[in-house]
Parts: C-alpha cells; sequence; structure tokens
C-alpha cells in the first residue's frame, strides 16, 4: 500500500463524469490525481509537473473514434518528457487503435467502463516500468560520468609521513559523516584522491563520485552541467539531460576549484546548496537532490571574503569541515615511496627496463623545492623514465633545477605564506609559459591544469 500511495497520477478526458470516478477512485489508493478534460492544456501542465503515469483518452471531439487525437497528444506528451509512462484509455470497439498506440510509445490501455481492480493493477504495473526508465537514465548518465571523470590511476594516497598520518586520521573522522568539506591546499598536492578517500570510507561508497572542475565551466555552461537541462533549452540542447548534482544524487559530488567561481555563479550554487533541490534549465520542475558535498580550493577564501569576491554565506556552507592538505616540501620523507610508487607505473606504461632509482637521484629530489607537488613529482619522473635508456635513473635523468635562485628561494629559508606562495605559482606559470613559447596548451598540459585554469592564473597574474 504504501508504495501505491507514491504515485503521482494524471487522468485526460473530455468526459467530465468520467474524470469525477477516476479522481474518486485512485485518490485512495495514489498520493496525487490530477485531472484534466481539455488536452490543448497538456504541454503546459508538463512543463510544471512531472508524473509516475499519464491516462489518456483516445478521443475528445464528439462522435469521433479513430483515435487520431490520442496519436496526436501521445506524441506530444513523449515529445516532453520521453520517459513518460502514458496508459491509453479507449472503449470496447478501440482496442485494435489502442494496441497501434502501444507500438507507437504508449505502455498499456485500459478500456472503459473498467474495472477498479484492473485499473489500479495497471497503474501500478505502469509505474514500476516509470521507476525502471527513470533508473536506467540516471544510471546511463552515471556511466557517461564515470567515464568521462573517474581515472583510478592514482587512486591510492601514498605517504608514511607524519602530516599524512595526520590526514589519514581526519579523513577517517570526516568521512563518517555527512558534513560539508573544504579542503585546501596547493595545486598538485592531490586534493582530489582526498575527496575519493573521503567518499570510499562514507556510507556512500556503493554509489557514484562525480567531480566536477569549476574553474573549466564558463558561465553559459555552469547551470546546464551542474543542474541540467530539458531538450530544447538552448541551440544544442538536443535531448533532456540531467545535470551534475541529479547525476551524483545519493552519491558524493567533489566540486574542485571553488574559489573560480564568479559571485552571480556562487548566488546559483548557494541556491542550491541550501534548498537541495535543482531546476534544469529550460524546465521549472524541482528535482530534489540527496549529496555529499565536497569542495577544493588552492586560494584563501577568507581573503576573498574580506575583498568581497567571495561570498560569506556560501562560505560558511562549505566549509563545515576544514582539511589542509600538506605540500610536498613538508613532507620530504615520503618522496621516495612516491618516486618508487611513479617509476613501478611509468616502467610498466612505457615497457623499459629501469629497475630502481639511484641514492644521487633521491637526493637530488629531496633537496628540490616541488612548487608544483606530487603532481610535478609525477612528471617529472615520467619525462626520466621516457628519456632512460638504462637500467637505473640516476640524479642527472631528472629535469629539476636544485639551485637557490633570487626567484627561487631555498626550502630551509623559506617563510611560507599566502603571499609568497603565489609569487611561487607565478613564477612557475611564467617559466613554463617561456618554455613553450607561449603556447597555453603546452604549459596547462606540462603544469597539470586545464586550459581555462591556465587563463583563469595568467588573468590574474597579468602574464
Amino acid at each position: 500500500m504504501n508504495q501505491s500511495r507514491q504515485g503521482k497520477i494524471l487522468v485526460v478526458d473530455d468526459d467530465l463524469d468520467v474524470l469525477s470516478a477516476a479522481k474518486l477512485f485512485l485518490k485512495r489508493h495514489f498520493a496525487q490525481v490530477d485531472t484534466l478534460d481539455l488536452p490543448d492544456s497538456i504541454p503546459d501542465l508538463l512543463r510544471e509537473n512531472t508524473y509516475d503515469v499519464i491516462l489518456l483518452d483516445m478521443n475528445f471531439t464528439k462522435d469521433v473514434s479513430s483515435g487520431k487525437e490520442g496519436f496526436f497528444w501521445l506524441d506530444k506528451i513523449l515529445g516532453i518528457d520521453p520517459s513518460a509512462v502514458v496508459v491509453m484509455i479507449t472503449a470496447y470497439g478501440d482496442v485494435e487503435l489502442a494496441v497501434r498506440a502501444i507500438k507507437e510509445g504508449a505502455t498499456d490501455f485500459t478500456v472503459k467502463p473498467w474495472e477498479n481492480k484492473k485499473l489500479q493493477a495497471t497503474i501500478l504495473s505502469a509505474m514500476k516500468l516509470r521507476a525502471s526508465r527513470l533508473e536506467y537514465e540516471k544510471l546511463r548518465s552515471w556511466q557517461r560520468q564515470v567515464s568521462a571523470d573517474i581515472d583510478n590511476k592514482y587512486q591510492d594516497m601514498i605517504g608514511q609521513s607524519e602530516p599524512m598520518l595526520k590526514l589519514y586520521r581526519t579523513i577517517q573522522q570526516v568521512a563518517t559523516t555527512d558534513a560539508n568539506v573544504l579542503i585546501l591546499g596547493e595545486n598538485g598536492t592531490g586534493k582530489e584522491l582526498i575527496a575519493r578517500a573521503i567518499h570510499r570510507n562514507s556510507s556512500r561508497s556503493s554509489e557514484v563520485f562525480v567531480n566536477v572542475d569549476l574553474g573549466a565551466l564558463s558561465e553559459t555552461l555552469f547551470e546546464s552541467e551542474l543542474f541540467g537541462h530539458v531538450k530544447g533549452a538552448f541551440t544544442d540542447a538536443k535531448e533532456d539531460r540531467p545535470g551534475r548534482f541529479e547525476i551524483a544524487s545519493g552519491g558524493t559530488i567533489f566540486l574542485d576549484e571553488i574559489g573560480n567561481l564568479s559571485l552571480p555563479m556562487q548566488a546559483k550554487l548557494l541556491t542550491v546548496l541550501q534548498n537541495k533541490e535543482v531546476t534544469r534549465l529550460g524546465s521549472n520542475k524541482i528535482v530534489p537532490v540527496d549529496v555529499r558535498q565536497i569542495f577544493a580550493t588552492n586560494m584563501n577564501l577568507h581573503q576573498m571574503v574580506a575583498s568581497n569576491k567571495f561570498r560569506q554565506d556560501l562560505l560558511y556552507r562549505i566549509n563545515t569541515i576544514e582539511i589542509n592538505v600538506p605540500p610536498l616540501r613538508e613532507r620530504m620523507e615520503d618522496i621516495p615511496l612516491l618516486a618508487e610508487y611513479f617509476l613501478q607505473h611509468y616502467v610498466k606504461k612505457y615497457q623499459k627496463k629501469i629497475r630502481s632509482l639511484s641514492e644521487s637521484a633521491l637526493r637530488r629530489m629531496q633537496k628540490y623545492h616541488w612548487p608544483g607537488n606530487v603532481r610535478e613529482l609525477q612528471h617529472v619522473m615520467e619525462r626520466a623514465v621516457i628519456m632512460n635508456k638504462g637500467f637505473t635513473l640516476n640524479a642527472e635523468d631528472l629535469f629539476i633545477n636544485t639551485r637557490p635562485s633570487i626567484e627561487t628561494e631555498s626550502s630551509e629559508n623559506l617563510v611560507i605564506t599566502n603571499y609568497n606562495l603565489e609569487h611561487i605559482e607565478k613564477l612557475v606559470i611564467n617559466k613554463i609559459l617561456k618554455k613553450y613559447h607561449g603556447s597555453v596548451t603546452r604549459a596547462a598540459k606540462e603544469l597539470g591544469l586545464t586550459r581555462t585554469s591556465l587563463y583563469r592564473r595568467m588573468e590574474k597574474y597579468d602574464l
């Protein structure tokens, strides 16, 4: 009975007596029953509401029994909502037409005058089909999302230093809750890995993890990507598509680079986070979502709030728990583990004969400041493996500069502040851009950034 009480039914028929009888009976078994005697109102009604089952009459014009009107409105309904479940209402003589309607997209038909128990059974069966269709749509979108976003090459976090052990303990504590988490850390420190670790250790681990790079979303794509759109909402919207929040419902959504959002985009995101519901672009239908929210940035959001570049109410909403990720220079004892991990991975990938890292190579790596953190170490190891022709990686195989200079202070004398972190980032970006003669594509690839993210930083640092 509980299942039947959840149904939302629409009955469309020009006979007011039929509508009254249907509503009187169905409202005892289903949560909501709406009736409509003029089919012209169907499009407006469906843009505002979602129904589990639609009961649709075959004929609306007096003394007409061709069924053409039923076919017309069936096509209209399926055009608005392809996953709609439509049960045709027909007279005994129109059964053949009803069977044809099923071939054209209807789910079932019921003959009037109907038997109440048979009508109830037909609707319950149709409701199950509707639920299956919606689940299939979600799974299909989930599969696309997984294929596009999830890369498990370096799923496991590596490190046994005290900062990392402290981080593991924090993850374990936070994962068991549904609290919003804000992950703070420099570029390349592994913020996404931490978000995935929280998800894997949570009660939602069997559900989807959706990763969104907010730094790569323009204002025009923001709503469509996060909240979804309906067919015809804009030029290229050729089908209904759920947004990342809908896809992540039941699981976890990871919103990376949240500090890059403009104030208007922040306001739209805040509304969704507060109400726990989305409205697809081009639609007025409200879709509830149940997601665990994890955020990340390399920016100082508190400083941005003070300079009116980030909403204070949004910051309060997203940072129930703050996790600060240690940069690689603060856990240098983890470098041998990380280097060995990347070595084994790239030796296998590129089918090399390298068996070990020399002590001189490890010493050189541990003297380097690593402004690009673990991501930079990964790229250094990949390049070294590709270029090496022997059995051992030596110091001279590593393309890093460990000599202190005016631009790059030695790690022993460096006092870490927000200013010099940004200063270091600016220097690194400028250096890589010069290396590739201004090619943003090649520079972004080496830095491990998207082109959009690199453009944002170039604008920020006036490069």
